[in-house]
């Protein structure tokens, strides 16, 4: 029995998660269940209330997601070097941490117990600073140490030797040169020389045109500081190494103080969602109390629209432990049912319930039956499948549970099923627990009527617009509107007063008000099945070919002998020089009959069968025989 699907409260944790940005407030909120200690009910519903004034004074808080950055700092802690990227997400989430302590800070101005937070947060500021200035862009800062400072200097001044060199070159050798630029090969700095001028330049060949007409020369005054550059990049890439282990055990020695930053962002980020919630659905904190009881002024469904809900009036507990609502089909009963049961587990998870008051009281176990449970693959029917909920949510109910079930005894043999509902609500009503229970059956009202604990309520309809007004009415039952619906809809008198007078005999049929004229049924033009006309005589399929018959069979257009006519599928077996063969009628034509060919007493045995099978056939009509005859298929 699932019990958050049941109920949509499943739903409730969709749009709750989704106001997250960490992934372990998601879990946390996938997994949250209902307190049962009151000092920790009290506590998570002050947090949802104190996170939702922060937001209203200050605005949403500045918090991201962590998994990359914990991901990092094992990094850190097994002693691999960081890259630069990786240092700059720490660094992000350290900035993010010294926002949210701003912001937390700002909180105190308005003595916000949740803004004392902020004093279980460390910014690190100095880590924070030391990663700005020797990380940028994703790579080492030039200033990042004097030494990077000095080399990339330096390999800058190479590099523009080695250009200017090339250039030099390349005026000298003016009337060689293929192209009036440089160009890098291979890292190299070349020169574009033509193939006929090979030898006029000194140099190495680096590579060619794809013609070969032009040769990439590396002269050797660039040569030189090629080798020094190499030098000076791995000086450079060492340094960077340096920077980069430096600044990564900076981060893992301080990963301590990380991680309880990162649980404490978490915690806050689970704690600021119940209050963005509450702010989406335009809800209140309720009052919690322990003496079962439970009143609603203008609850409303959490996930219907709020323009377009009618509030809800509710109120169970003191004298009343059960309450039988009743009312037309699409009356609105199991939004109300499911109205309460969702506000009340919202409000013991923690959360603002969408009522303007709510007094709420807090509950063992949350029961339902709702829906017609059907499962094929469990070969359970709508009424089994009601039935085993419901000796399920028996065989756990108690004083401390809240139940609600739609269409209680439906499913079945009306009688039958009247009964067990009244079963069911006695056995209900004796555990102490509060429950909620739709129904059409009037006995059932009547049940509610003669017992104590337990009320009628109905849900009003419009008689005139056939339509509900989703308004609860306590201690009032009500009736299906079935014959005001089916009457208003088009049903005929005629049909009518057969309905009443089976439902409430001959004497009602009188008393009732019939909105129309009486009429026939209107009947519609629909279509009709055309049957195949059987044939008769001569034209059956069966007498088409006889054995014997040679016949052509096409396309191929092979002459063959039928073996046997055609058959209620209309095929024909026909004997071809290569074996038998199995042929739709369509596509034999008689080619000469078989009476034409043979005798009349001819035995066709001789060309159809074997010599083995003649033989056995023979021995058969002399004699016993245990052989059998076998043919081909």
């Amino acid at each position: 029995m699932n019990i958050e699907k049941q109920t949509e409260f499943s739903k409730i944790k969709d749009l709750w998660k989704n106001l997250t940005v960490t992934e372990w407030a998601k879990e946390t909120i996938e997994n949250v269940t209902v307190y049962l200690n009151e000092a920790e009910l009290r506590k998570q519903l002050r947090d949802t209330t104190d996170s939702r004034n922060m937001i209203d004074k200050l605005g949403n808080p500045p918090l991201q997601n962590l998994s990359a950055v914990k991901e990092i700092l094992e990094i850190a802690e097994k002693g691999d070097c960081l890259i630069p990227v990786q240092l700059e997400q720490i660094a992000t989430v350290l900035a993010s941490i010294r926002r949210l302590k701003d912001y937390l800070t700002r909180g105190k101005m308005y003595s916000n117990p949740l803004a004392y937070y902020e004093e279980n947060l460390n910014a690190m500021e100095e880590l924070r600073e030391d990663i700005n200035q020797q990380i940028r862009g994703g790579a080492v800062d030039d200033h990042a140490s004097r030494e990077l400072f000095q080399i990339r200097s330096q390999i800058i001044k190479c590099e523009d030797q080695m250009k200017m060199r090339a250039e030099q070159v390349m005026r000298n050798h003016k009337d060689c040169m293929a192209d009036n630029y440089y160009t890098l090969r291979n890292g190299r700095v070349c020169v574009p020389v033509k193939k006929e001028c090979k030898l006029k330049v000194s140099g190495s060949v680096i590579d060619k045109s794809a013609t070969g007409s032009t040769l990439f020369i590396e002269p050797t005054s660039v040569a030189k500081y090629y080798e020094e550059l190499q030098m000076l990049k791995i000086s450079e890439e060492n340094e960077v190494y340096q920077i980069l282990y430096t600044l990564s055990a900076m981060v893992a020695s301080d990963a301590p103080i990380l991680k309880e930053n990162i649980k404490m962002i978490e915690k806050l980020d689970f704690i600021f969602s119940k209050g963005k919630l509450s702010i989406d659905m335009d809800a209140v904190e309720p009052s919690i109390n322990t003496e079962r009881r439970i009143v609603l002024i203008d609850g409303r469904h959490p996930l219907m629209d709020k323009e377009i809900n009618v509030p809800l009036q509710f109120e169970i507990g003191d004298e009343v432990r059960g309450i039988i609502i009743t009312g037309p089909n699409t009356g609105g009963k199991t939004v109300a049912i499911k109205t309460v049961m969702l506000n009340c587990m919202m409000a013991q998870c923690g959360l603002h319930v969408t009522s303007r008051e709510a007094d709420i009281c807090m509950n063992s176990s949350y029961l339902c039956d709702i829906g017609d449970g059907q499962n094929i693959s469990e070969n359970l029917s709508t009424f089994s499948a009601h039935i085993k909920n419901v000796m399920e949510i028996l065989s756990e109910v108690n004083q401390d549970s809240f139940v609600i079930m739609d269409e209680l005894g439906s499913g079945t043999d009306p009688a039958e099923g009247m009964g067990i509902a009244i079963a069911v609500l006695e056995e209900l009503r004796k555990s102490g627990a509060l429950f909620l229970v739709t129904t059409h059956y009037p006995e059932v009202k009547e049940y509610a009527n003669r017992t104590k604990d337990v009320m009628n309520a109905r849900m009003a309809f419009d008689r005139e617009t056939l339509r509900p007004t989703y308004q609860m009415i306590l201690k009032e039952a009500g009736e299906s509107c079935a014959f005001y619906i089916a009457d208003r809809l088009g049903m005929p008198n005629d049909m009518l007063r057969v309905a009443i007078k089976e439902a409430y005999g001959e004497q009602m049929v009188g008393s009732y008000h019939f909105q129309k004229p009486d009429g026939a049924l209107e009947k519609k033009r629909t279509r009709k099945i055309t049957t195949i006309k059987k044939t008769t005589g001569n034209t059956s399929l069966h007498t088409k070919f006889t054995r014997g018959d040679s016949v052509r069979v096409y396309p191929e257009q092979k002459i063959g002998i039928v073996c046997e006519p055609v058959n209620e599928k209309g095929m024909v077996r026909i004997q071809m020089p290569d074996g038998k063969i199995w042929v739709n009628h369509k596509r034999v034509k008689l080619h000469v009959a078989a009476d034409q060919l043979y005798p009349e007493d001819y035995d066709f045995s001789i060309i159809f069968e074997s010599v083995e099978n003649r033989k056995i056939m023979h021995d058969m009509s002399r004699k016993y025989t245990t052989e059998t005859i076998q043919r081909d298929e």
